[in-house]
């Protein structure tokens, strides 16, 4: 995703596009992995070294609020930002902490019609274990 893609997609969310939160779309936008908000601080001062904690903060709580990103806790009560706001599943590889995203239809989830008493919005499945060497 190109910088003048992510001013668009800012602008298109209603979102002002300031040097700071063009920054932290860009370092999560552009992610591969599932990054903490401290982590996004850290990329993001390297660029501009007098951004604030909160800036970042509240810089990727808007993205979630204009859903351009989701929020998940994974692994020990940490949030991480997902930019893949698609429906999809994770699987958290055992070695290296790594997550990776998994196909929504890869995996086939029975029952959540069947929980007496519950109206199912939404689910995913997280899995956990080692991932195969090639």
């Amino acid at each position: 995703m190109t910088v003048k893609e992510i001013i668009s997609l800012l602008k298109q969310s209603g979102i002002q596009p300031t040097p700071q939160r063009i920054a932290v779309a860009e370092c999560v936008l552009r992610s591969k992995r599932h990054p903490t908000a401290d982590a996004v601080w850290t990329s993001v001062k390297r660029k501009h070294p007098t951004v604030s904690r909160a800036t970042v903060y509240n810089t990727l709580n808007l993205l979630v609020e204009k859903q351009l990103l989701r929020t998940h806790v994974l692994t020990d009560g940490t949030t991480v930002f997902d930019p893949h706001v698609e429906l999809h599943h994770h699987f958290i590889d055992d070695e290296t902490g790594e997550i990776h995203d998994i196909p929504w239809a890869a995996l086939k989830v029975k029952g959540s019609d069947l929980l007496p008493g519950f109206d199912v919005r939404e689910y995913q499945v997280i899995m956990r274990g080692r991932r195969k060497k090639r």
